[in-house]
Formats: structure tokens, C-alpha cells, sequence
């Protein structure tokens, strides 16, 4: 198995860019340039690689290699991207990387691109890259391919080869990654492990509290040690834990509703099956059934929302009312999102800087949570 932390310090290791790798300080999948941005990238690294994997390292410094980490991304659905824009599409794989000097939330972003050893080009327009455009790599950039009869050519095998080699795992890494996971989770937060089938080493941590005669945990971590990948993170979420000798399974729940009708909706189940091969996989089913509420309520917590985005988009004060309401404002989005107010999304944007801003961060990270939330319905 590949200790994904150690794969990632051997690619900064070679410290500029190059045709089969790439950094990037963050991306962003809320634009048709940062998607199509990546797509290009995505493209560029799968022909330049035919024979060996290549890859897109998220949350680092350009020019200094500076390891500033990014938020976690629970996306299960980036495939999708890159089967609906890119013909010959290869496997990709986004994996949640922590590092012991960044906070709890943050992590690395790794994207791993299998190669496929076919030429891969756009399957439609993609912000200003035309249809059937090919690109690859010449040194740190991805470049449109302006000729004809593109060849794949095999140049890095070796080297990816030897790079991914010395970054498979060993008994000390897996035995010093339980132990940091034990140490850096506060015993209110019960740090444990289990091995499954002998050869994974799962470590999980959340604070538990009883709901209705269930058991529910917050702030949830889960992390396979073996990989140094983390595979669940919550900032406020509650989930419920079950597993078995071949599985763990994660429901997570979302608290929503209208003022005194909140209640517990199932979002999405994660599995985790561990096979006898020394693979595993994962599998995510989305569980999520909007609530209903009455129009004329629902039309008018719209219309104040965007009142009070219009506000702040114009710099003028809040009522003593309007800043309370501020508070709710990524709840109050969410639950008109899912009464068919499409638009939320772009309204919600406007006001993040402001939310960002506030003392009280519970309404940056329920922002955070909202987008999440309308992403995951829209994939689904």
C-alpha cells in the first residue's frame, strides 16, 4: 500500500512542476474557468502518462513549496466532471490527505489520474477550450496540442514508478500514524483503531451524544492509516458508526427545518469494504429526502434573504433583526434550495465574504455545510 503523505512529500521533492505532476494552491469547481481549468490539466496529465499514474497535488504554495493545506473535500462525484467534459476519460481518484502541522481541518488535496493509454480530448466546449481540443504537457504547463496525428508517448514510467516504490507504507509509518491520530484527538473525543482483515488499519474519533435512545457522534475524523488518507471529517455534522469484520459504515445526518421544527434528515451512507485482495472500496448511497413546508412561507424567507444579501452587497447596515437573520442565512438558503429556488447557490456566494467575517464562525462553517449540501443534490 502507498503511504499517500509520503507519495506527496517525494512529487514536492522534485520542486518544480513538471509532466507528471502538477500543484496547485486550490481549486475550484464553483466556476466554469476553475473547472474547466481543471479538466485541462485532468487531460494533460492523462496523455502525457499512458503507462503510469500522474498527479495534481492541492494545497501548496507555488513558489515556495509551502504545504498550506486546503479544506476537506468529500466530492465522491469529480468522476462525473471529468466523464461528461473529456472523450477517452481516464480514472481519477480525489483523496484527503492530513498532515500533523496543519489544523484539524485542513489536509492536502491529492488527484491521482490513472493512465488509460488512450488520447484524451474535450468532449464539449469548456470556457474558452474548444471541442476536441487535445492538450499535454511540455515541462510544468499543459498546452494545447495545434498539430495533427497526437501520439502518446511513454516518458515517465520509471521515475513515477521508483517515486510511488519509496513511498509504500511499512509497519513504523502505519504504527507512528496511529499514534499521532491518538494523541492529536482529545480523550472527550474517543480516539480508538480496528484492523480489518488483518492488514487495514482504520482510526476514527467523534464526540458522542445520545438523541432520542441513539447514539450520534460530532466532529467525526476517520482515517485509514495505511494510506495516511483521510476518509470522513465533520465540522458539525452527526453521524451514526456501525462495522463489522469486513466494513464501516458512516451515516451522516443533517439538522434542518424552520425555526422549532428542526429534526434529523439521513444524508448519504458511506461504506467502507475492505477486501482480501489488500484493496478496499467505497461506496456512498445518498439517502436524502427533502422536507416540504408552505409556499408562502418558504417565498418569503427567500425574498428577505435576498434583502439582506442586497444589503451587504451594497455595504449598508443591518438591522438588529436583518443580523440576527444574517445567523440562519445558509440554513434559510438551503431549505428554499430545496423548494426549487435554483439560484441560491450564487446569492449565498455574495454574502461569504461578509459571513467569513463575522466573530462568530458557527455561521461560516453551516455556509460551508449549506454549498456542500446543495452540491451533493445536485450530483444526485
Amino acid at each position: 500500500m502507498i503511504n499517500k503523505r509520503l507519495l506527496i512529500k517525494n512529487l514536492l521533492s522534485h520542486n518544480d512542476e513538471n509532466s507528471f505532476y502538477d500543484k496547485k494552491q486550490l481549486l475550484s469547481f464553483d466556476s466554469k474557468i476553475g473547472k474547466a481549468k481543471f479538466l485541462k490539466h485532468v487531460c494533460a496529465l492523462s496523455n502525457s502518462n499512458p503507462n503510469n499514474n500522474s498527479f495534481i497535488v492541492i494545497g501548496v504554495e507555488d513558489e515556495e513549496n509551502k504545504i498550506l493545506g486546503v479544506d476537506f473535500f468529500d466530492d465522491s462525484k469529480i468522476q462525473n466532471l471529468v466523464n461528461a467534459y473529456l472523450k477517452n476519460p481516464p480514472k481519477i481518484e480525489y483523496e484527503n490527505v492530513p498532515f500533523p502541522r496543519l489544523p484539524r481541518h485542513k489536509v492536502v488535496g491529492l488527484v491521482t489520474i490513472y493512465p488509460n493509454n488512450k488520447i484524451t480530448s474535450l468532449l464539449k466546449n469548456a470556457w474558452k477550450y474548444k471541442k476536441n481540443t487535445i492538450f499535454y504537457r511540455r515541462g510544468s504547463n499543459s498546452m494545447p496540442f495545434l498539430g495533427d496525428n497526437f501520439e502518446l508517448r511513454n516518458t515517465n514510467k520509471e521515475i513515477v514508478d521508483a517515486i510511488e516504490k519509496n513511498a509504500s507504507n511499512n509497519l513504523e509509518q502505519t504504527l507512528n500514524g496511529v499514534f499521532d491520530f491518538m494523541n492529536n484527538h482529545k480523550p472527550e473525543y474517543n480516539p480508538q483503531y480496528k484492523v480489518f482483515n488483518e492488514q487495514f488499519v482504520l482510526c476514527w474519533a467523534g464526540k458522542s451524544k445520545i438523541i432520542n435512545n441513539e447514539e450520534f457522534f460530532s466532529r467525526v475524523d476517520i482515517e485509514l492509516i495505511n494510506e495516511q488518507v483521510k476518509l470522513f471529517f465533520s465540522a458539525l455534522d452527526d453521524v451514526q458508526i456501525i462495522y463489522n469484520n469486513n466494513s464501516f459504515i458512516v451515516t451522516e445526518y443533517i439538522y434542518l427545518g424552520l425555526e422549532k421544527q428542526e429534526k434529523y434528515y439521513p444524508l448519504e451512507k458511506t461504506i467502507i469494504n475492505f477486501k482480501n485482495n489488500g484493496k478496499h472500496d467505497i461506496v456512498k448511497e445518498f439517502l436524502f429526502e427533502p422536507p416540504k413546508f408552505d409556499v408562502e412561507i418558504i417565498n418569503h424567507i427567500y425574498n428577505n434573504c435576498n434583502t439582506i444579501v442586497k444589503k451587504i452587497e451594497e455595504n449598508k447596515p443591518l438591522s438588529k433583526t436583518e443580523y440576527i437573520d444574517v445567523l440562519r442565512l445558509p440554513t434559510n438558503y438551503l431549505i428554499c434550495y430545496l423548494h426549487g429556488f435554483l439560484d441560491v447557490a450564487e446569492h449565498l456566494k455574495k454574502a461569504k465574504n461578509y459571513i467569513r467575517d463575522l466573530e462568530d464562525k458557527t455561521t461560516y462553517i453551516n455556509y460551508k455545510e449549506a454549498m456542500r449540501i446543495i452540491r451533493k443534490v445536485q450530483y444526485n
